[in-house]
């Protein structure tokens, strides 16, 4: 049974480092299993950031944005901890994987999507670490779609939250235990 840590913070607010950071206190046996899907040249340049600031640090990398159930059950037996980053792009891409990001997905279905892959990821030896974004602190988005999205990110977020032996939030680059 896996020990499950969930991070959390705003934008640019230092909890990938502090996962990073973390995650190698645990064990060397480290796999890194990114969501961000690499849609433009701004993006692109944010992944090979993270990507240099894992360089030689002893991550083995799986590149995932949809399927974390089987990249759980097929991909993390041999490794003692697992760093998931991150949690709200894996919700933006499950949004616009629908044929409609508007129609199909509701809090309930991405809940049991989360909670399928979370399953799979307590069979991991070690310690699971899962980087979201708190996204409901700012204003109320303007538009349908946007409002959807920060609904579904809460939703997950609650749900890792509660099934979590760990929360932390990181602002401003310092963490802040809100559950252990």
């Amino acid at each position: 049974m896996a020990k499950l840590i969930l991070i959390t913070g705003g934008a640019r607010s230092g909890k990938s480092s502090y996962a990073l950071e973390l995650c190698e206190k645990f064990s060397e046996k480290r796999l890194f299993i990114a969501t961000c899907p690499a849609i433009d040249s701004e993006m692109n340049e944010r992944v090979a950031r993270h990507r240099e600031e894992r360089k030689g640090r002893g991550w083995q990398t799986k590149e995932c944005p949809l399927q974390l159930e089987m990249v759980f059950e097929e991909e993390t037996a041999e490794f003692e901890v697992v760093l998931l980053d991150c949690v709200t792009l894996w919700v933006n891409n499950v949004l616009f994987s629908t044929t409609k990001a508007h129609d199909g997905l509701d809090d309930q279905l991405i809940k049991e999507k989360a909670i399928a892959w979370l399953r799979a990821a307590d069979k991991v030896k070690g310690t699971v670490v899962c980087v979201t974004n708190e996204v409901g602190l700012g204003i109320v988005p303007d538009n349908p779609l946007a409002r959807k999205y920060r609904d579904l990110v809460g939703t997950v977020n609650q749900t890792i939250g509660k099934m979590a032996d760990e929360v932390i939030l990181v602002s401003c680059g310092v963490p802040f235990c809100l559950k252990k």
